[in-house]
């Protein structure tokens, strides 16, 4: 098992999402960085949608209390066993006693803790992703306990390691597709869309990102309809709200864009005041 002795900022137990229960109007949660997370696994030869921990901005201090392996993908946190640093997107064995230790984030926001045969805590409707409501808790805290099934000996996966892409955290673009309302923007509106660069807000969390700069909103209200983590949202008084992994299953304002999969995931890794351009595919 994982001992929680500091918890970080907002360190919860992520996967590849919630999807039995979305007629229900529960969110699909799961890991932020979906790319960073299957990395972590791939290293260990797991499935690549089995938990991890996602760590954001401030990671936590870990103590193992049993053998397994580890590996740590997404945004580098500095992370040390036993005050030793050890090699992101590399396995590293630890034993019973191990204290796995992370600092502030140097680039990118989050970060993904892998262990072998992914952890094990509760699925509730197919997921163990963590989401207020649905789980006992959000997010971990002091002395929670994170369940993993122990290894008798400890092999490495022949192969196992990975380059990092750093421009899952630099890179400003974030691909689109045009939303349900799209066509009902302006040429005008339409131009300043794609040549703006818009800052990311203060009000940026696991449900939504919301832009500071503003575009006039000219649509009409529509009725409640389905959205999705990448749904871009334009609001009556004009401003941007992208749509994230804990994102509620419908809403009420136009949908004028939708980021791919790889968008979300960079997008995910960037924080207040960085900037960001939309391209349509």
């Amino acid at each position: 098992m994982i001992e929680v002795l500091k918890p970080g900022i907002l360190t919860s137990i992520q996967d590849k999402g919630r999807f039995d229960g979305l007629e229900f109007g529960i969110p699909v949660s799961g890991a932020m960085d979906q790319t960073s997370m299957q990395q972590a696994n791939m290293i260990l030869g797991n499935k690549a949608g089995d938990a991890v921990l996602e760590m954001a901005l401030l990671g936590p201090k870990l103590r193992f209390t049993s053998p397994t392996l580890i590996s740590v993908a997404g945004a580098d946190m500095s992370p040390t066993v036993n005050g030793e640093v050890i090699e992101m997107l590399h396995p590293y064995p630890v034993i019973s006693g191990d204290v796995l230790e992370f600092k502030s984030a140097a680039a990118g926001c989050r970060s993904y803790l892998a262990v072998k045969g992914g952890l094990t805590s509760e699925v509730i409707l197919g997921s163990r992703s963590q989401y207020d409501g649905i789980t006992e808790a959000s997010c971990l805290s002091k002395g929670a306990i994170i369940p993993y099934q122990s290894l008798d000996y400890l092999s490495f996966p022949s192969g196992s390691r990975l380059k990092m892409d750093r421009e899952n955290f630099t890179r400003e673009v974030l691909e689109v597709f045009p939303g349900p309302e799209f066509n009902g923007l302006s040429d005008d509106q339409k131009d300043k869309l794609f040549r703006t660069s818009f800052t990311i807000s203060h009000y940026n969390n696991r449900m939504a990102y919301q832009l500071n700069e503003e575009l006039e909103n000219i649509l009409s209200p529509i009725i409640t309809a389905p959205v999705m983590p990448g749904t871009v949202q334009l609001t009556p008084s004009g401003k941007l709200i992208i749509l994230m992994r804990d994102a509620q299953t419908t809403g009420g304002y136009p949908r004028i864009l939708q980021l791919d999969e790889r968008a979300i995931d960079r997008l995910s890794q960037k924080y207040e005041g960085q900037f960001i351009r939309f391209k349509l595919y």
